[in-house]
C-alpha cells in the first residue's frame, strides 16, 4: 500500500466467540445482511441485494432520527468464508468514497473480523473520521456479534 493510501485507511477488527460460518453466512445472506448492518439506532431498507463476484447492494441507512442515508456497495471480489472486497459509493451509482474489505478469520476462541476502507481522498478519510466511523463501525460488529449470538 503506497503512503498516501495508508494516511486515507480506517481498520476495524473485532474477535467474535462464533465461527467463521456463523459470521460468514450472516454476512452473505441476503435476509440476513440488513438485519443487523450498520450503528446502534440505525435500521436498513434493501432495494437490492446480490452478494457475489460483479454483484451490488443498495439499501439506505436510517438513523435514530429517520435521515436517510442513501448506499450503494459494488463486490469486486469474494473469496467465501474469507474475504470480500467492495467499493463504497454515496447512493446509487453514486461518487466512490472508499474501497473496503471484510476479512474472515479462525480463532482459537471463534473468528476475528477486520473490516478495512481506503478513502478515495483525505477529506474522505477526514470527514468519516469526524463524523465517528471507527465507533458507529464498532457499533456494527457488534450488532453483528450479537446477531450470531456471540456478543
Amino acid at each position: 500500500m503506497d503512503r498516501s493510501a495508508e494516511n486515507r485507511t480506517m481498520t476495524l477488527s473485532r474477535d467474535i466467540a462464533a465461527p467463521v460460518a456463523a459470521i460468514w453466512s450472516a454476512w452473505t445472506a441476503p435476509e440476513a445482511l440488513p438485519k443487523w448492518w450498520g450503528p446502534d439506532g440505525f435500521s436498513c431498507r434493501t432495494t437490492r441485494i446480490d452478494l457475489r463476484d460483479g454483484g451490488e447492494w443498495v439499501f439506505d441507512m436510517i438513523g435514530p432520527d429517520g435521515t436517510v442515508f442513501p448506499n450503494h456497495h459494488r463486490y469486486t471480489r469474494v473469496i467465501p468464508m474469507e474475504r470480500i472486497e467492495y467499493e463504497l459509493l454515496w447512493g446509487e451509482n453514486g461518487p466512490k468514497h472508499a474501497d473496503a474489505s471484510a476479512v474472515f478469520e479462525a480463532t482459537g476462541h471463534g473468528s476475528r473480523i477486520t473490516l478495512r476502507m481506503i478513502f478515495s481522498s483525505d477529506a474522505e478519510y477526514q470527514e468519516a473520521k469526524g463524523f465517528g466511523a471507527v465507533e458507529l463501525g464498532m457499533q456494527t460488529l457488534g450488532k453483528l456479534a450479537a446477531f450470531v449470538g456471540a456478543a
